[in-house]
């Protein structure tokens, strides 16, 4: 018999919880055997929510959480004090071996405070940064690090280069993945402080393959694997890409409704068309794991719907299974933390 992987998720976290969180679940739970989760949150919802998709399986379990934190909240306080809410339960379970990841759609904040301050930091690891795939023309590339650290110091960068080619090489299968650092031109010397005094850091780097700088405009045409720069140019770059993204859509969209002949031309190319614009769809790459924590937390947009939180469940199945968090151990854990 397979060895099940178990998967705690917020089910109070998020725009559409709890309904598109459940959903999220149950098909993750079709699509896979192998998988069980344990939905976390107020225990009447919750069983109302399962009830009606008339899951009758064994691979579901609620957990009760009677508190929930709300995005507003203060995330130090709110998980200081709310110690039965579903973010707060998660956690404890990954830190206790009762689940071997935790995924939410909630409070970014609280999601990133409580992998800190429950779930714990690898020895050896001095800054978990979020590290969401985003789509490019060659495929996807490790966005690192989107959200977690907007005061990174160059010692964070390095490690987020190691971390981010160990995740793309053993989840991807990406073989000898290319490492970027995002800068505002592709010479050495230009750059900020941070980039100037990480650039030969990474260049004189070992255990990665540095290519150099990557401006803005070559990440979407996939010229690296991993994308490496701290949080706010990270936060930056994905809110940009996905407001771009939806645009974009939205507009070639409306042209081709806009006439009779644009509407018989949209008929034939609306297979490619769906094919390339799905590429394009993040929700069809799960969640952003919060690297270099002793457990596996992943954080999904708070306005994702079921599509998202089901690849995200699936994507700690992978993790899992290539021992990530082993890796990361055995080529930072030397190293010391701050």
């Amino acid at each position: 018999m397979e060895e099940m992987i178990r998967v705690a998720v917020d089910a109070m976290g998020g725009d559409h919880a709890p309904a598109e969180i459940v959903k999220g679940a149950v098909d993750a739970v079709t699509l896979r055997q192998d998988i069980k989760v344990y939905l976390i949150g107020r225990q009447e919802i919750v069983d109302k929510e399962l009830k009606a998709l008339s899951y009758q399986g064994t691979q579901i379990e609620i957990v009760d959480a009677p508190e929930v934190i709300e995005t507003a909240e203060p995330p130090v306080l709110a998980i200081r004090k709310k110690k039965q809410s579903s973010i707060v339960v998660g956690m404890h379970m990954v830190k206790e071996q009762k689940a071997d990841a935790f995924v939410s759609a909630g409070s970014s904040g609280a999601v990133l405070v409580g992998g800190q301050v429950i779930v714990g930091r690898i020895k050896g690891v001095e800054r978990p940064p979020l590290a969401p795939l985003i789509p490019t023309k060659k495929g996807v590339s490790l966005l690192v690090d989107c959200g977690a650290n907007v005061d990174a110091r160059s010692s964070h960068l390095v490690q987020f280069a190691k971390m981010g080619s160990i995740y793309m090489e053993n989840v991807l299968g990406i073989d000898n993945p290319r490492v970027a650092i995002v800068n505002i031109g592709a010479e050495e010397e230009k750059g900020n402080a941070l980039v100037k005094e990480t650039f030969p850091l990474l260049k004189n780097c070992p255990d990665i393959n540095f290519v150099g700088s990557i401006e803005a405009r070559d990440i979407p045409n996939g010229e690296a694997d991993v994308i490496v720069c701290e949080a706010f140019v990270g936060n930056v770059i994905l809110k940009l890409y996905e407001g771009v993204g939806a645009t974009l859509i939205s507009m070639v969209k409306e042209g081709m409704m806009g006439t009779l002949r644009s509407k018989i031309g949209a008929l034939l190319v609306k297979p490619a068309l769906k094919k390339t614009m799905k590429s394009f769809d993040a929700s069809e790459y799960g969640g952003a794991p919060l690297l270099g924590l002793n457990g596996l937390v992943v954080k999904t947009h708070g306005s994702s719907k079921a599509k998202e939180v089901t690849n995200s469940i699936i994507q700690c199945v992978t993790f899992k299974e290539q021992q990530i968090n082993e890796k990361i151990k055995r080529n930072i854990g030397g190293s010391h933390g701050i």
